[in-house]
């Protein structure tokens, strides 16, 4: 009965996938942080291109 317990606490197999996870959600947070600010931009520059192309068709 307390081999099972000895393997089960010397396996770091678990330890190695939580930090993965972690690793993931780390660079997830930090993608998601760097397209909020990709966001405007790309919303401002469509914006003018939009103006531009309307004042372009109305002539």
């Amino acid at each position: 009965m307390f081999y099972g317990i000895k393997r089960f606490a010397d396996d770091e197999a678990g330890a190695t996938a939580i930090e993965y996870a972690l690793i993931a959600g780390i660079v997830s947070i930090a993608i998601v942080a760097s397209l909020t600010g990709v966001k405007t931009e790309l919303s401002t520059t469509f914006n003018k291109v939009g103006s531009e192309l309307k004042s372009n068709a109305s002539n």
